[in-house]
């Protein structure tokens, strides 16, 4: 079942697969290189002597930096293509990284790798969640969660790199090493080729695509089609017609792009809280450090192990159709470990539920990105991403939790909190996607009604010129 549409087929594999290992490689580095710096954040605190607090912002500068990036990247993806702009990207991480090493102070350091590390590494991670879509359609959601694997696998394995690079060459040296490592990024942009496109000519028994964006963007063009034909002033349109080259605001009349919007902005304040605080509540309930540290090991190996599979129950007949309950689920599944968590009895408790939310985050991060293609389609996708990314800014969240912990002295005020800003969203979803199938499949049968009713009179009206010819004929 497959709709190509008039313009573009995705070869659902081929080159696609080398692309997903591209992206793995991208989307690896993008959301696991900023975490896996912490390690050399105490070191780096006493040689500036510097607070805690101070040496805590490098890590939000570069992800507040890569977030705020997906706009320009966006951007940049549509006029040059995934491949230079990730390469680019990759060289920005380096250059970032090596300028770093030779820091004399702490601002030196928020400048080269939060700033222009934070770039490099949007740069990364838009054009790679984007170039799936033009190489998969059938096999997109599989392909999607192999890609999504790279944060908790580039993660487990920079975590010990990162400490034996510590202790042989100390935080300079180690910057040198990363700084040559991170161009990795370039080889994986290398593989990114850009699709060759064909026409194709979609048949009239063509049957409907596995989503709805297709539905409602015949509905969102229609508007704007009746808009232009309004009265307008010349430099009014061009304007708007300029704008529209970099920036596609017919995304905040797209119904579907708007349910995922609401629901993440409310969903993103209970999404990493829980992974970042999981440790010091353990350390909390008496727990001793590796024991703490355990717990998320143990949730990072569910973690990448359920991406996959998620990818792969998620491209199945019975789940691909409706695939937005899937993720709805998903993020309530996510709220009902959080909410269950303080319950948990000693340590074997917290085991059972670093697996579950090992379980839930893991589901929840293989269909972000693909439920959200789902709903507006892959050629409008990277802007949809750029616009949706600056909502992600997770770790700033953080900080509210940290003033519940210190108002409360107590965490698990802090995971019920996070577990309803997980359930609410979730229940969102579940009534939205609802309506939003329900209005999709209204429309469908409105326009095949409107096909029917087109080609009977096309029908009926040639019926009627072949007897008024035979008619003359006679005559």
């Amino acid at each position: 079942i497959l709709n190509c549409g008039p313009i573009y087929c995705p070869p659902d594999g081929g080159w696609g697969w080398a692309v997903v290992f591209g992206a793995f490689i991208s989307i690896g580095f993008s959301y696991a290189f900023p975490k896996s710096l912490t390690i050399y954040f105490k070191e780096i605190q006493e040689y500036f002597s510097i607070s805690y607090s101070e040496i805590a912002w490098l890590s939000s500068v570069m992800l507040a930096s890569m977030y705020a990036g997906g706009p320009v990247s966006s951007v940049l993806v549509n006029r040059y293509g995934s491949r230079p702009v990730v390469m680019v990207g990759g060289v920005m991480v380096s250059a970032a990284m090596v300028l770093a090493s030779f820091g004399t102070t702490i601002m030196h350091l928020y400048l080269c790798v939060g700033v222009i590390g934070g770039l490099g590494l949007a740069f990364n991670l838009q054009p790679a969640l984007t170039i799936i879509g033009t190489y998969f359609q059938v096999k997109r959601p599989l392909a999607n969660g192999l890609a999504m694997t790279g944060s908790p696998v580039v993660l487990f394995t920079l975590a010990p790199l990162n400490q034996f690079l510590f202790d042989s060459f100390g935080w300079r040296g180690s910057f040198l090493v990363l700084g040559s490592i991170v161009l990795n990024c370039c080889a994986a942009g290398a593989l990114m080729r850009p699709g060759q496109k064909s026409v194709q000519h979609k048949s009239k028994t063509a049957p409907q695509e596995f989503n709805g964006s297709a539905a409602e963007e015949a509905a969102t063009v229609d508007t704007s089609r009746q808009s232009d034909n309004l009265p307008t002033t010349n430099r009014k349109h061009e304007s708007q017609s300029c704008l529209q080259k970099f920036v596609d605001l017919s995304l905040f009349r797209h119904r579907g792009f708007l349910i995922y919007l609401i629901g993440n902005v409310v969903m993103f304040f209970g999404f990493f809280a829980p992974v970042v605080f999981l440790a010091p509540y353990a350390k909390h309930q008496g727990i001793d450090e590796y024991s703490a540290a355990f717990l998320l090991s143990i949730f990072a190996l569910v973690d990448m192990f359920i991406r996959p599979a998620t990818g792969l129950i998620g491209n199945t007949k019975w789940i691909r159709p409706r695939i937005q309950y899937f993720f709805s689920f998903s993020v309530s599944f996510n709220g009902v470990c959080h909410l269950l968590c303080p319950l948990a009895p000693g340590y074997v408790g917290l085991v059972v539920y670093s697996v579950f939310f090992g379980l839930a985050f893991g589901m929840v991060s293989a269909l972000l990105f693909e439920c959200l293609m789902d709903l507006v389609g892959a050629h409008r996708f990277s802007t949809a991403v750029g616009l949706v990314t600056i909502i992600e800014c997770g770790p700033v969240y953080t900080v509210i939790f940290n003033s519940l912990v210190d108002i409360f002295g107590e965490y698990k005020y802090m995971y019920y909190a996070c577990g309803v800003f997980m359930l609410v969203p979730g229940i969102f979803f579940f009534i939205m996607h609802y309506y939003n199938y329900k209005k999709l499949d209204e429309e469908q049968r409105r326009r095949a009604a409107l096909e029917m009713k087109t080609s009977e009179e096309t029908v009926q009206l040639k019926m009627s010129q072949d007897d008024e010819t035979q008619h003359e004929a006679d005559g």
